[in-house]
């Protein structure tokens, strides 16, 4: 069906409107059948004499209502009309799932259109990218991570970059390196429990260290590393996964003056540095000969990407890094990785970047305007609030208070590196909940925090 032609006269709306309409209405009529293939996006603008951007929007509002799929390499092909969606048989909120911790997704029409199409020219060397590639990552590959790095003060030589398989490979193979099972790693108090379930599965111990309003304290991670001996220090500086902390200047130095001071290596989990425009300077930029610096995608692009950059402390210790991370891992995927290469240097990276902070600031609007005043930590940027219980609740109460109304949040032993838990829970406002969905979770959160669990609890 490629000389499909929609007559957008018919229509008085936006034109990707009357596009995605048109598809639906033929259909409806059987001019179109599952599994026709729709004219190419390029082709359509020069038939239709409108722009390349205008049609792409209307494909992707049609696949957002589930009229048609887009496949890589293939073209968009007609899926049928969508079911009818049941009604909800109570006032409750939808099930909304704020368990993780991710960034809010594109839903802008002309953004989706450009990644998509950024991966169309990505395809075009498909049977290459389908190769094996040598380990951490091709000279292009290198370059897109060079300038991305460098957008945080960070300008390592080359042989000093890899391009792994994600942040949660990145820290395994160093964690491996850096310790044997039985070692310690010290951390915050709360931690990212990737960390506590990687230190695991390795057989290493994890040691919190006391935290106030900056961070984690440098009295106590002098007074731990003499008592320990730990072999690294693994931080979260910006943005910390779950308490939304960020460590100021000040306190970073103070840190990394003890790290100098008594030989520790310092493994720093840069997740979230780029979410603020103008974050402050990454450990490995202030003691690059102590860090094992770990810049992930997952968060300030998407996590599907299954891509992250690390900066080694030295050449040469990169090279067991290399045989660790083969050992599990063989390579990071060459697609994904040519993928975020294309958007790092076409600017849709920046884009996604621009839309993640925009989005997450008004989800973090309206907490401030719902939740209690004094309930949780947040920050205007970060992807997730701290919820600190009032009595008489536990955090054992609220989480299944949550959860009986669909609501998924997790509970502060989850990040807990050792010792008695809080009684916290972290509620995440991004992924694929909408704004409206998670408004209505934090009007009913927001209802719970101000009753009893015995009141918020009461069913008629």
């Amino acid at each position: 069906m490629l000389d499909w032609t929609p007559d957008l006269a018919r229509s008085d709306k936006p034109r990707y409107l009357a596009i995605a309409d048109l598809i639906a209405e033929d259909i409806r009529a059987g001019r179109l059948s599952v599994g026709d293939r729709l004219p190419p996006q390029r082709k359509l603008a020069h038939r239709l004499e409108i722009d390349f951007t205008t049609v792409a929007r209307g494909y992707v509002e049609a696949q957002k209502r589930g009229l048609v799929e887009s496949r890589v390499g293939q073209g968009t092909f007609v899926r049928g009309l969508p079911r009818a969606e049941p009604r909800p048989r109570t006032a409750r909120p939808d099930l909304v799932d704020l368990t993780m911790n991710l960034p809010p997704e594109p839903d802008d029409p002309e953004l989706v259109a450009r990644m998509q199409d950024g991966l169309a020219e990505v395809s075009r060397d498909l049977v290459a990218l389908l190769r094996y590639q040598s380990f951490g990552g091709a000279p292009a590959d290198k370059d897109a991570a060079s300038a991305w790095l460098g957008r945080r003060a960070l300008v390592p030589a080359q042989e000093r970059v890899f391009v792994t398989p994600g942040a949660h490979a990145a820290l395994v193979g160093i964690f491996s390196l850096l310790a044997k099972p039985g070692d310690v790693i010290l951390c915050e108090a709360l931690t990212y429990p990737g960390a506590r379930s990687i230190a695991a599965q390795l057989g290493l111990t994890l040691v919190g260290l006391p935290m106030d309003a900056d961070g984690i304290d440098p009295d106590a991670l002098a007074d731990a590393v003499k008592r320990h001996k730990p072999k690294a220090l693994y931080l979260n500086p910006t943005l910390q996964n779950p308490t939304t902390l960020t460590i100021p200047e000040t306190r970073r130095a103070a840190i990394v003056a003890v790290a100098r001071r008594m030989g520790l290596r310092i493994v720093e989990d840069d997740a979230y540095g780029f979410i603020p425009a103008h974050g402050l300077p990454p450990l490995a930029a202030m003691a690059p000969d102590l860090t094992w610096h770990v810049a992930g995608l997952a968060k300030c692009i998407g996590a599907g990407l299954r891509a992250a950059y690390v900066i080694a402390p030295e050449a040469k210790a990169g090279w067991p890094f290399a045989a660790a991370l083969r050992a599990a891992n063989v390579m990071a995927s060459p697609l994904t990785v040519a993928l975020a290469t294309r958007w790092i240097e076409d600017g849709t990276a920046d884009t996604i970047l621009r839309f993640i902070r925009a989005e997450t600031a008004a989800r973090q609007a309206l907490a401030a305007e719902i939740l209690p005043k004094g309930t949780f930590r947040a920050d205007p940027l970060s992807f997730n609030l701290w919820v600190e219980l009032p009595e008489p609740w536990t955090r054992s109460a609220f989480v299944g208070h949550m959860q009986a109304t669909g609501i998924g949040i997790v509970a502060s032993d989850a990040f807990c590196a050792d010792g008695n838990p809080p009684e916290a829970a972290r509620v995440c406002l991004g992924g694929p909940v909408g704004r409206d969905k998670v408004r209505h979770a934090l009007e009913y959160m927001a209802h719970a925090l101000a009753h009893s669990p015995a009141a918020a609890s009461t069913v008629l």
